[in-house]
């Protein structure tokens, strides 16, 4: 029934298109964010065809016999317009294993798209894995995300670091600075847990300059000295905080807490969610209460990421 094909990049305009008029999709799955990072994975993504049209797309990688959707990315699935159906869609799931095993394929894991990002109900995917493919839940990570219309109160932990970041003279605004969150940002991680932000300073500048309106970052200032900041990711459903890092003046004062005060007071058009990711580490099993504690601080309530794998044939 459906005519399945890799991803190759003359397909770029119609992928772009379908993912901007999809019920789950968001600008992660657009190929001028996914394909930035393309040196570093051997991409596999798949293009489902109905009478030659699109109907559906996976966006994926590879690794040996393993298809993984996508590891470059938060989240991913299957990507689905509203034309999509429950039996269409495990028809669909039923094919592409055939599909899959045939080109050797012999495992998928296959990371969902959390309900938050649907503009309406696009979880057709998750009764195919569980019927078709048999699929086992192998990961389930924890975010917090603020529901906009039900703002919980601040507790006075946070409010004591706003008051104090207003006594100090600090001020929020939108910046262009992305060399100086990055070095704040690059210093923590590097301290706390010898890693790097998975973005470079300039990765980060060229995302930007593709979706201005949509990858955005504010810091807080103290005068002309940069105390901290976050970049945000704007989605039709979600405000998406990707990074969030303080230096050890911006912490001392309560840079963050004025900060997300101030975002998150902030009236977004349409925008139903704020969320402020996860608070798992380890691949899932590990729970990082530090930081669930700050984003709880701030009304920040449990969403989960999921993944699920199985076996092609």
């Amino acid at each position: 029934m459906f005519d399945i094909r890799r991803y190759t990049p003359d397909m770029a305009d119609a992928w772009n298109q379908f993912v901007a008029r999809s019920k789950n999709g968001t600008f992660l799955f657009d190929r001028r964010y996914m394909d930035y990072h393309q040196d570093r994975f051997t991409d596999y993504s798949i293009v489902f065809f109905l009478y030659n049209r699109i109907y559906a797309l996976l966006p994926a990688n590879i690794v040996e016999t393993t298809l993984y959707s996508h590891q470059g990315l938060t989240y991913g699935g299957l990507i689905m317009d509203e034309r999509c159906t429950g039996e269409m869609v495990c028809q669909l799931f039923v094919e592409l294993n055939t599909y899959l095993s045939q080109q050797g394929i012999t495992k998928v894991v296959y990371k969902t798209i959390p309900a938050i990002y649907h503009s309406i109900p696009a979880e057709e995917d998750l009764y195919a894995l569980t019927v078709c493919c048999h699929a086992v839940l192998t990961a389930r990570d924890l975010s917090s995300t603020i529901a906009l219309d039900h703002l919980l109160k601040f507790p006075e932990s946070r409010k004591s670091g706003i008051r104090k970041a207003k006594n100090k003279g600090l001020t929020v605004c939108e910046s262009n600075d992305m060399e100086a969150f990055w070095a704040i940002l690059n210093a923590n991680l590097s301290e706390k847990h010898q890693v790097h932000p998975v973005h470079t300073a300039s990765e980060l500048r060229l995302l930007q300059s593709r979706f201005p309106d949509i990858i955005r970052l504010y810091m807080v200032y103290h005068n002309n000295e940069a105390l901290g900041g976050t970049v945000l990711y704007q989605t039709p459903q979600v405000i998406h905080v990707q990074y969030i890092s303080a230096n050890a003046k911006g912490k001392e004062w309560g840079a963050l807490d004025l900060l997300f005060d101030e975002l998150v007071h902030q009236p977004y058009q349409g925008i139903k969610y704020f969320d402020f990711g996860k608070s798992t580490t380890h691949d899932y099993t590990q729970l990082n209460t530090h930081l669930l504690f700050q984003k709880e601080g701030f009304g920040g309530r449990g969403v989960c990421y999921d993944t699920y794998e199985w076996n092609t044939k």
